[in-house]
């Protein structure tokens, strides 16, 4: 059979193309082109391409074709001349916060696993790198604690992982185990709880019930060590305060500083994930910006008098509540209302924007002819909107305060996305987050150096993972 030079198709009319006929060249390169709404992917990807590719996954095993999805055939007489196709499509920049050139090019991936494999958990306290903790130091800083504290022995054999666990639970039961907290709430293990393995999961194991009082060291130490050795080394004691929330202590055999007790339960590639809840910032969820009511789109206008809407949330309708508002603060802290913005004083303009503090003001307010006095602190116009953000159902109050908001570094990671256990890491110095801010040509100098830090066992575990960095960031160098 002669091969076909040429893809015939005959009668195409998918979408907007009237019945066309047309004859493509193989083994070129074509470009179809015309004003917008010619035609010209109706043409290529939902008649040439839908056909080819509908073709292809007929041509499989039934087995085969119920994994992929297949394409409807197009509207067209006759297609001739086809190959198995693909198709490539134009696509913008991911707008997502998530995505950046080391996740695209998988080098955060492998970063991920060079600090997991040879990094140094160092101590924020001391700055000290973090050496394991033995039985007696776990057993130390319990009964240093307040006498008569209640808690908790717990062993944390399940973190962030999915199951459902029923073997793991009917195992714990036969070693005489009797309690387990499952996702926060605990449970008797003659009726454990059913678990959806579509979900991740954290389990605790009850060893032992504790109340902190002289004479507890051995039975402490003996409990201690089952939990560690139950959970890899780890052991957490959580308090139960007749009042407040529970405090949680963690132990580990591995990572925990003598001094401020900060501990880190195990070094995995996914410490280092800001996509993953387990090393994500818990502040900003691991997109390094947090929002905050920002004073300049509060007060857009200095030039505005605070009686004729200086204060852009007030502004609206000028309520008599709030005019009445102005009048007390006025009369309190003693200054002209009709006063421009910019010629208030700091104090007042604080007062303003973040409240009064401990000291009360009296306000009198007159609603429709009631009157009435009260005396009590001002909220300030930013803490009662950040408040109402917080506590609203409505997606339209919600929209209206963000008008008055904007990004920045997250507070509590310093933008770099993190939790403290995983900026805890370092290696040569620095920890995963420097490392992703340098430029590429930075970032490549510091891979290369990076041999020169590591003892020699960790240099032949890091070996192929430095390999593949180099060469990533050797081409984003070489082609970008």
């Amino acid at each position: 059979m002669a091969e076909l030079k040429f893809i015939e198709v005959r009668g195409a009319r998918e979408h907007n193309l009237k019945n066309i006929d047309v004859d493509i060249p193989r083994d070129e390169l074509v470009v179809i082109t015309g004003l917008s709404g010619s035609g010209k992917s109706s043409l290529a990807f939902d008649t040439i391409y839908a056909e080819g590719q509908r073709r292809y996954v007929e041509s499989l095993s039934a087995y085969a074709r119920q994994f992929l999805d297949m394409m409807e055939k197009p509207d067209v007489d006759h297609i001739s001349g086809l190959s198995p196709a693909i198709s490539i499509e134009q696509k913008t920049t991911s707008k997502n916060p998530r995505s950046t050139v080391g996740t695209v090019t998988e080098i955060y991936d492998y970063l991920r696993l060079l600090f997991a494999r040879a990094g140094t958990p160092y101590s924020p306290a001391t700055g000290l790198p973090i050496e394991a903790q033995q039985v007696q130091d776990m057993v130390d800083r319990v009964m240093a604690l307040e006498e008569g504290t209640r808690g908790f022995l717990l062993a944390p054999i399940v973190r962030d992982r999915k199951g459902e666990y029923k073997k793991e639970f009917l195992e714990l039961r036969k070693q005489g185990f009797q309690r387990v907290k499952v996702d926060g709430a605990f449970y008797e293990l003659d009726e454990p709880p059913v678990l959806d393995k579509k979900f991740r999961h954290d389990i605790d194991v009850v060893v032992d019930r504790l109340v902190v009082r002289e004479g507890l060291e051995t039975r402490l130490a003996d409990s201690l060590r089952t939990a560690l050795d139950l959970a890899d080394g780890i052991a957490i004691l959580e308090t139960a305060p007749r009042e407040g929330e529970p405090e949680r202590l963690t132990f580990s055999e591995n990572f925990a500083c003598p001094v401020s007790g900060f501990t880190i339960p195990e070094i995995e590639p996914r410490l280092f994930s800001f996509n993953a809840p387990f090393g994500a910032c818990t502040v900003c969820d691991g997109l390094g910006m947090e929002l905050f009511f920002d004073e300049r789109l509060v007060v857009p206008d200095q030039s505005l008098k605070i009686y004729d809407g200086a204060l852009a949330p007030w502004r609206k309708g000028k309520s008599p509540y709030f005019l009445q508002t102005i009048e007390a603060i006025a009369k309190h802290y003693e200054f002209d209302r009709n006063t421009q913005w910019k010629d208030l004083s700091p104090k007042v303009q604080q007062v303003f924007l973040r409240g009064s503090g401990e000291e009360e003001i009296s306000f009198r307010y007159d609603e429709g002819g009631r009157v009435y006095e009260v005396t009590r602190v001002f909220e300030g116009v930013i803490p009662n909107m950040e408040r109402r953000y917080r506590e609203t159902d409505s997606n339209w109050i919600r929209e209206e305060f963000e008008r008055y908001q904007n990004n920045r570094s997250c507070g509590a990671c310093h933008g770099f996305r993190l939790r403290e256990e995983a900026l805890a890491v370092k290696i040569a110095g620095v920890h995963v987050g420097q490392v992703v801010q340098k430029s590429i040509r930075e970032a490549l100098a510091w891979i290369e150096d990076v041999p020169n830090h590591l003892s020699k066992q960790k240099q032949e575990i890091a070996r192929a993972i430095v390999k593949e960095i180099r060469e990533r960031l050797g081409f984003l160098i070489t082609w970008g």
